[in-house]
Formats: structure tokens, C-alpha cells, sequence
């Protein structure tokens, strides 16, 4: 047995072992620009590789269904603690899986089956856990939605009202993937109270901003918030569900065990824990006010560049490209940059085809590559760099390309990560 305890992975598995050495070089050499993506510190690595993913336990901390489990107990509540202190409320559950496990939860613990649902349409920058119809959400629910101006593409906050009016939901859903702009979560709040709907806000990409003062706190407004410990809070994957209000603990405790979810992730609790006490720190503000400048030098370069940025700009970390005007598809320019070793995804924009082959839009997100260091110097030259690669005839684009690898090369050089001290 000691080589079972001994023996690393790459002793007994080349295959994963090797795996796992090309994506730590493909990280090493590539900008992440996936807006759902950060890079973790060594301290969430270390939580996350730790023996405390041996232990198994259901429950909440000093009343659980396994013996041995005080150390977890430790990492739980300090996780609660600090969830709390960050984002100033009165409850926090740190076990959902994910942010979509967390919505589950407050569905589970809100609605009925059949109950009405009213959300920020996919296409506007919703998320496919608030009643897309290939979702759970969307399928044991009677989901509506609500949109974006089309000559703005931003919130018309005066069409969410009469939705509301018409619809009558019993949940009120903000918040999503994809919306590049600031949210009005009072005015939200007040449409909510008007309808007799709970008022729920997903803010899994905009949480490292609100923890870091950079993005207002939905927390007074909303009945309940959820959000990831991934994104722009720098986490491990993972879920969190918060109020202000105390008297939602007991529905939420019993709806995500054993409502919706069986035994903890002790390792990834403890990963929360390290994460959340890093957002606590001077230095997180700092990082989220550097990530909405980041955000702001790409947009404004891409469109001096040439690219249509969805609603003119971004408040955030996020910045939506609308390829129309170039007659190109999201897929092509995803590929394109992947070649310049630039990673994004193909999104749809607000009114765009339903089909995903079809979409003409590119969500670029810009807080992996803050993390690495980048301030807005280098965005301002990625911006011009995936402006000229997106704008270019077929006869110079392979030229493009070869200048925008050199230019992925130089930044990847001067800001490494995970390096060796």
C-alpha cells in the first residue's frame, strides 16, 4: 500500500498526467478572455489538492449525519463567516455545487411545479438555469422573459414592469452570463414588490465586483442573491446562496440538503474559505477596479478597431462583440482567435439567431488576464490586435495572425503565472 500513497500521478496514470501538464502550458501560453473564467491562487490550488476531499459529511456545521468531521466544521463556518462579512448580509450557504445548483435550491425552496418565472432572455445575457427550456428550470417551471432595447441593448426597465404586470410570476429573476452594463436592482426590487414576486438576482459573474465596491451590492434589494466562487470572485467552481434577510435559512438549509444536494465537497469548502478571505483584503479592491478599467481600454479599442461592441460599452468585465457588420460568425472569430491563441467563446447577442452555429456575437471577458497583470496598456493593444485579425481581408489575415502570436507570446512571457520562485 505505500505506493498507493506514495506514488504520483504521473507514476501511475502517463496519460491524465500528461494531460494535465499540456493545459497548464496551454494556460501558461495562452490569454484567457472566456468572460466565466479567473485563475486561482497557489493558497485555492493548495485547499483544493488537500486530504480533506477523503472526508464525506451531510449537514451543517455541529449538526452533521458522519462522525469526524470538526476540521470541515472549521472550514464551513469560516466560509459562512466570511461570505457574510464581504458581501455585508445576514445568511450564507457555502455548499451548492455550482451557481446552477444554487438557483435549483431556490426554486426548490420558492416554488411549486408549474409556478411562473420571469428572467433575462439567454440572447439578452440571461442564463440558461433561469428557465431555458432545455433546463430543469425551464422545463418544471413556466418560465417568461424579458429583454433588452434593440437599439441599446440595454435593460428597458419600463418593458420589465409591464412583463411583470402581464405575466404576474411568482419569481423575478436578474442577472446572467452575457449583460455587459450595470443592473438596477432597486428599481428591479420595486417591480418585484409591485407584482407580489420574489426578487432573485444571479450575480455569479459580477460578485468579485460587488465584493470589491466596483459594481452596486444587490444584497439590500434582492430576497435572495446566489452567486460563484468562480469568475470575477477568483474561486474554486462552486456556489454560494446569500440574504439579508435571517428568515430564509430554514427553507434554503433543508433546500440544498437534502434538497437538492447529497454530501459536501469538504475540499472545495475549504477552497471557498481561502478564496472569500482573499476578496477580503485590500488588494481585492484594487484588482476589481482594475478589471472594470481593463474592461472599458478593450471595448474602446475594439471599436476604434472597428468591432461593434453590444450597447456601446460595459460597466463590468465583460465585453460583447456584434460581427454583423464584419459578416462573421461568432464560431469563425472564436476559431480565428484560438489561432492567435486568444481564448473566447461564441455567445449570442441580443435578437440573434437561435441556432448557436448561427450566432454572430463573442463574449470577451477580461478578469483571467487582470489576474495575470495585464492593466490597460495590454488591453488596449489586444484590443487593436483582435480588432486587426477580425477586420482583415483573407490576404492579410495569416500576416495578422502571425503578429498577434507574437504579441499573446510577449504578454504571456511578461506576466507567467504559477511560476516557480
Amino acid at each position: 500500500m505505500s505506493e498507493f500513497f506514495a506514488s504520483g500521478v504521473a507514476q501511475t496514470d502517463p496519460l491524465i498526467a500528461n494531460a494535465l501538464d499540456q493545459e497548464l502550458t496551454r494556460q501558461q501560453n495562452q490569454i484567457e478572455l472566456i468572460a466565466s473564467e479567473n485563475i486561482v491562487s497557489r493558497a485555492v490550488l493548495d485547499a483544493l489538492g488537500h486530504e480533506m476531499t477523503n472526508k464525506t459529511l451531510e449537514g451543517y456545521p455541529a449538526a452533521r449525519f458522519h462522525g469526524g468531521g470538526q476540521n470541515v466544521d472549521i472550514v464551513e463556518q469560516a466560509a459562512i463567516d466570511r461570505a457574510c462579512d464581504l458581501f455585508d448580509c445576514a445568511y450564507a450557504n457555502v455548499q451548492p455545487h455550482s451557481g446552477s445548483q444554487a438557483n435549483l435550491a431556490v426554486f426548490f425552496a420558492l416554488l411549486k411545479t408549474g409556478d411562473k418565472v420571469l428572467s433575462l432572455d439567454l440572447a439578452a445575457g440571461g442564463h440558461l438555469s433561469h428557465g431555458l427550456g432545455a433546463n430543469l428550470s425551464g422545463r418544471w417551471f413556466e418560465a417568461h422573459h424579458y429583454g433588452v432595447r434593440e437599439e441599446t441593448g440595454v435593460i428597458d426597465y419600463d418593458h420589465v414592469e409591464s412583463r411583470a404586470q402581464d405575466v404576474q410570476p411568482k419569481l423575478l429573476i436578474t442577472g446572467g452570463s452575457a449583460y455587459p452594463r450595470a443592473l438596477d436592482f432597486e428599481r428591479l426590487a420595486a417591480i418585484a414588490k409591485k407584482v407580489g414576486a420574489y426578487f432573485l438576482v444571479d450575480m455569479a459573474h459580477i460578485a468579485g465586483l460587488v465584493a470589491g465596491g466596483v459594481h452596486a451590492s444587490p444584497l439590500p434589494h434582492a430576497d435572495i442573491v446566489t452567486c460563484t466562487t468562480t469568475k470575477t470572485l477568483r474561486g474554486p467552481r462552486g456556489g454560494l446562496i446569500l440574504s439579508r434577510d435571517e428568515t430564509w435559512r430554514k427553507k434554503l438549509q433543508s433546500a440544498v440538503f437534502p434538497g437538492v444536494q447529497g454530501s459536501l465537497h469538504t475540499q472545495v469548502l475549504a477552497a471557498k474559505a481561502v478564496c472569500l478571505g482573499e476578496a477580503l483584503q485590500p488588494e481585492f479592491r484594487a484588482y476589481a477596479q482594475q478589471v472594470v478599467n481593463n474592461a472599458k481600454a478593450l471595448a474602446s479599442s475594439l471599436q476604434k478597431g472597428g468591432v461593434d461592441i453590444v450597447s456601446g460599452g460595459t460597466d463590468t468585465h465583460i465585453a460583447l462583440l456584434n460581427l454583423s457588420n464584419l459578416g462573421m460568425l461568432g464560431r469563425q472569430a472564436e476559431a480565428l482567435l484560438d489561432q492567435a491563441n486568444i481564448t473566447c467563446n461564441k455567445n449570442p447577442i441580443p435578437f440573434d439567431a437561435s441556432n448557436p452555429n448561427d450566432w454572430v456575437g463573442v463574449r470577451l471577458g477580461v478578469a483571467a488576464a487582470t489576474t495575470r497583470g495585464f492593466k490597460e496598456t495590454e488591453f488596449i493593444e489586444l484590443g487593436q490586435t483582435i480588432a486587426g485579425i477580425l477586420t482583415a481581408d483573407e490576404n492579410a489575415r495569416e500576416t495578422q495572425l502571425a503578429d498577434a502570436r507574437a504579441v499573446t507570446a510577449r504578454m504571456c512571457e511578461a506576466h507567467p503565472i504559477y511560476w516557480q520562485g
